[in-house]
């Protein structure tokens, strides 16, 4: 068990975290990533313990780098467009109730982003809900719906 989580935390600490883009373990994974890891053994104090190390051991300074085209996120898909590594604020446009795993989705902003994982999920009926994207490790993105308990995994494709 110490084992996976000091390679979990040795692979977060040479990825390059950004402090000012830090989330919990639990919201940079998916819950099936999180189980497989084990770490849904670990008591609330021993996983915030290992939050706060990462925070503190994790980072990096530096200004967060580019996505290069055609790089490879954590599940293996392309990333299609090249997107700054920086959080993204606007809303979607029109109903949401939730995403499977060929949902596109159209924010305000006129960017186009779809599910990366496979995921599915599904929330009250929305309309143009608010959303943020966060970059996470991996060159993986987590896309926060305002009004939905769940976030999910997404990539840009315009």
């Amino acid at each position: 068990m110490r084992i996976r989580i000091l390679a979990l935390a040795l692979l977060v600490a040479a990825t390059g975290v950004h402090a000012q883009t830090f989330s919990s373990l639990e919201e940079r994974m998916s819950q099936a990533d999180f189980q497989r890891a084990g770490l849904e053994k670990l008591s609330p104090a021993e996983l915030k313990y290992l939050d706060q190390w990462l925070r503190a051991h994790g980072t990096t300074a530096g200004a967060a780098a580019p996505v290069v085209v055609g790089s490879a996120n954590m599940y293996g898909y392309r990333t299609p467009v090249a997107q700054a590594r920086t959080v993204v604020e606007s809303t979607l446009t029109g109903p949401f109730a939730g995403w499977d795993s060929h949902s596109s989705f159209n924010l305000a902003n006129g960017q186009v982003w779809r599910t990366s994982d496979g995921s599915s999920g599904s929330c009250q009926q929305l309309t143009d809900p608010k959303v943020t994207i966060k970059p996470m490790m991996m060159d993986s993105w987590l896309m926060y719906v305002q009004g939905c308990s769940d976030s999910l995994r997404v990539e840009r494709v315009r």
